[in-house]
């Protein structure tokens, strides 16, 4: 293999393929932890999200250029009628979630490809999906939550020779956001209150 060869989607084959290599040898060594955490700004759906730190291996990573700020919001128009005050454009949690989707799948198909030897001329990935509020406003009982979400559609759009249709498929459901939107996952909800972090038990009032 020449030179030119041994580069492909922007990356040195030679060096994902030994990296592929040592994942399915040492599994323990390539095990992700991450995380992210977002504070609230004292306006109602305002936060700001914060995305730093990572494991890798179990060794911490930390890196100041890595220290990434998201401001969170809403949508002018609805934010206006629901009475927010000098409301403005933001991005908004659940676009961003599913421009997380498009990347992600993007990420599936591009980082096979070049391990296949299969070459991408274009490659867009576009995500949309239809959102009914009722649940988040409280006007639907929260067992209705998994009716929020209809019609969670995902289009990709790709161009180069000898491209499998089945392949590309099987590549994009390999995406990580993927199987985090699409399967079940048990999230582990704690709730930390002042009192608790201090270590003291809620204050009880009882009936003389």
């Amino acid at each position: 293999m020449t030179d030119t060869q041994q580069t492909a989607h922007g990356t040195d084959l030679e060096t994902l393929e030994g990296f592929a290599e040592h994942a399915a040898e040492n599994p323990e060594a390539v095990q992700l932890g991450l995380r992210a955490s977002a504070t609230y700004e004292g306006t109602a759906a305002h936060s700001l999200a914060k995305i730093d730190s990572y494991d890798l291996g179990g060794e911490t990573i930390t890196r100041e250029t890595r220290e990434y700020t998201i401001p969170y919001g809403g949508w002018k128009e609805v934010l206006d009628a629901g009475g927010w005050i000098g409301a403005t454009d933001r991005m908004e949690p659940i676009e961003v979630a599913l421009s997380a989707l498009a990347a992600c799948i993007n990420v599936g198909i591009s980082i096979n490809a070049a391990a296949s030897g299969v070459d991408i001329d274009h490659l867009e990935t576009r995500v949309g999906t239809d959102f009914d509020p009722a649940v988040l406003f409280s006007l639907e009982e929260l067992k209705a939550a998994d009716s929020v979400f209809e019609n969670l559609t995902a289009e990709v759009e790709i161009d180069g020779e000898g491209l499998d249709r089945d392949l590309i498929d099987e590549w994009a459901r390999r995406a990580p956001v993927y199987a985090l939107v699409s399967l079940a996952q048990d999230v582990d909800l704690t709730i930390n209150t002042p009192a608790e972090v201090a270590g003291d038990d809620y204050p009880v009032t009882t009936d003389e």
